[in-house]
């Protein structure tokens, strides 16, 4: 195994952008749905677009986040693995809009995100009560016990519990440092 280089030291994986259509369903489903929390949003109205950060508070559990504006930015942009919507506006309004490519079409690209979660089974029956898309339920396919969900633009999200998918891996694949 390599060590990452000195100069890296205090290197952060912020956020992964995605783009989505109406911020008002991708808000919900992130929050009631997947229950992550809203770190901030930020509006450029001049470009006419917004920023929504979402995570799960994991580096503090049970800490509120800064009401101040500007320290919540702080915090926010120091976390690990945080989403970012980006939302054009207008978007949700516009019966011409499309959507964006989900990256599982052609041509692929990105793939999807992953939610780690105590029991897939629970989470996929309670997903299935929402009435949330599936792409592949726990049991389903070759891949047992994991799932994929869409989320309201139709991007992948890969529903797994640590445990599980480590076993996965090591009865099928192959691990190494």
């Amino acid at each position: 195994m390599t060590h990452p280089p000195a100069e890296t030291q205090g290197f952060v994986f912020n956020q992964t952008m995605m783009r989505i259509k109406d911020p008002v369903a991708s808000l919900n489903f992130y929050q009631q749905v997947l229950g992550m929390t809203l770190y901030q949003r930020v509006d450029f109205a001049e470009m006419s677009f917004s920023l929504y950060f979402l995570g799960y508070p994991s580096n503090h559990p049970g800490v509120p986040l800064p009401e101040d504006p500007i320290e919540r930015s702080r915090v926010s942009f120091q976390q690990s693995a945080l989403l970012e919507l980006t939302h054009n506006w207008g978007t949700e309004d516009d019966a011409a809009f499309e959507g964006y490519h989900d990256g599982n079409a052609e041509p692929r690209g990105f793939g999807h995100i992953g939610i780690t979660v105590p029991d897939v089974d629970t989470a996929c029956q309670r997903f299935e009560q929402l009435g949330v898309e599936f792409v592949k339920k726990p049991n389903d396919g070759s891949m047992k016990g994991l799932a994929f969900i869409k989320d309201p633009d139709g991007y992948w999200i890969e529903i797994l519990n640590a445990h599980s998918i480590t076993a996965l891996i090591e009865e099928r694949g192959s691990l190494s440092h």
